[in-house]
C-alpha cells in the first residue's frame, strides 16, 4: 500500500498442532514492527519520535506506531512497565482505529450489539465484536463465574471448556468464518477470541498481587488458540476498547459508568491490568472509533540464521 512504510504478516503457530493460521493480527508482535523497521533503515528515523504506518496484510489495515527513538536507533530503555512483562522499557504507541472490521468488515459482524447462542437448548447472550481480531464477549454469570477466577481455575474445568468452545463455533458460523460449528478449532483456533467480562472488583493476579475494584473499569479473562491468555493480548485489548464504546454490548454493560465518558479504560486481567485509549463519535445511530491507543515495549533480544534445506521449497 502507497499509504504505508512497511507490510507486515503475522502467522500464529498453533500450540499443539502442525498449523500456522494466518487469519488474523497480533498485536504483542506488532509492537516490535515499528522499532525492527527503523534499525533495519527501511523507515528513516527521526528524534525524539518517529512515526511507522504498518500494513496489517492479513487484514489489509494500517497500524500506526510512534516509536522513540535515540542516537538514530528505537530507543530501547524507558520507564513504562507493562502488566505481566518483567521490568520496564520505551513507551510505544500503537493507534489501531483503521482496524475496524478487520477480519468480517463490520464493527458488529451480525448487525447486533448483541446475540443469542443457543448450545443444549440453553440460550446464551454474547457480543461479537470484530476489531483487530474479532472477539466474543459473554458475561461472567452465563457461566455461573465470578469472573476473577484465575486462568487455570477456568482450564480445569473441563466441562467448561467445550461450552466455551461451542459457544465460540456458532460465533464462527453466525460471521462467516466456519460453514460448521464443530470445524472451528482446527480451520480457525486464533480467532475469534473469547472473553468473559464482569464488572469491576477485588481480584489477586496469577503473580500473587492484588487489583482494586477502584484500580479497574471492567475484568476479563480471554481465551485464545482453545487456552486462556495468562494476560491479555493487545488485539483483544483493542476489540474490548471498541466494545465498551457500542452502547448495549455486554462489555459496554459492565463498564464502570465514569469510563463511559473517560477516554482511557483500564482493563483487569489474570496478569493486572491494561489501559486502552478508546474513543468514539456518534451519528444516526452509527458508532465510528476516532482512536483506539494501546501501549506496549519492545527491544531487539536475538540475532541470528536459520538454515533450511532447498528441498523443503520442491
Amino acid at each position: 500500500r502507497k499509504d504505508a512504510d512497511v507490510d507486515y504478516t503475522f502467522g500464529q503457530v498453533s500450540i499443539d498442532t502442525e498449523f500456522v493460521d494466518y487469519g488474523g493480527n497480533c498485536g504483542n508482535i506488532s509492537s516490535a514492527v515499528g522499532p525492527f523497521a527503523i534499525d533495519e533503515g527501511l523507515v528513516e528515523p527521526k528524534e525524539p519520535f518517529t512515526t511507522v504506518r504498518i500494513h496489517l496484510t492479513n487484514s489489509n489495515n494500517i497500524l500506526v506506531a510512534e516509536v522513540p527513538v535515540k542516537n538514530g536507533r528505537a530507543a530501547v530503555e524507558g520507564d513504562f512497565k507493562v502488566d505481566g512483562c518483567p521490568g520496564t522499557g520505551a513507551k510505544i504507541t500503537l493507534d489501531w482505529s483503521d482496524t475496524v472490521g478487520a477480519i468480517t468488515g463490520k464493527l458488529l459482524p451480525t448487525g447486533n450489539a448483541k446475540d443469542c447462542i443457543r448450545v443444549d437448548g440453553k440460550g446464551y447472550p454474547v457480543s461479537i465484536i470484530d476489531a483487530a481480531n474479532p472477539l466474543v464477549f459473554i458475561h461472567a454469570s452465563s457461566f455461573g463465574m465470578k469472573g476473577t477466577e484465575s486462568p487455570s481455575e477456568i482450564e480445569a474445568d473441563k466441562g467448561l471448556m467445550r461450552l466455551i468452545e461451542r459457544i465460540r463455533g456458532e460465533a464462527c458460523v453466525m460471521i462467516g468464518l466456519v460453514d460448521r460449528p464443530e470445524d472451528a478449532a482446527t480451520k480457525t483456533p486464533y480467532q475469534p477470541f473469547f472473553a468473559i467480562v464482569s464488572e469491576p472488583a477485588d481480584y489477586q493476579t496469577i503473580s500473587g498481587s492484588k487489583v482494586k475494584a477502584a484500580d479497574v473499569d471492567l475484568v476479563s479473562r480471554l481465551l485464545f488458540m482453545l487456552r486462556m491468555h495468562k494476560t491479555y493480548p493487545v488485539t483483544g485489548t483493542v476489540c474490548t476498547g471498541a466494545a465498551v464504546r457500542v452502547p448495549g454490548t455486554i462489555a459496554y454493560e459492565v463498564l464502570r459508568e465514569e469510563a463511559k465518558s473517560r477516554m482511557t479504560v483500564q482493563i483487569g486481567h489474570p496478569g493486572g491490568v491494561i489501559p486502552v485509549e478508546a474513543e468514539a463519535s456518534y451519528e444516526n445511530d452509527q458508532v465510528k472509533l476516532t482512536r483506539i491507543g494501546v501501549y506496549r515495549t519492545a527491544r531487539r533480544i536475538m540475532d541470528g540464521y536459520v538454515y533450511v534445506r532447498k528441498s523443503v521449497f520442491k
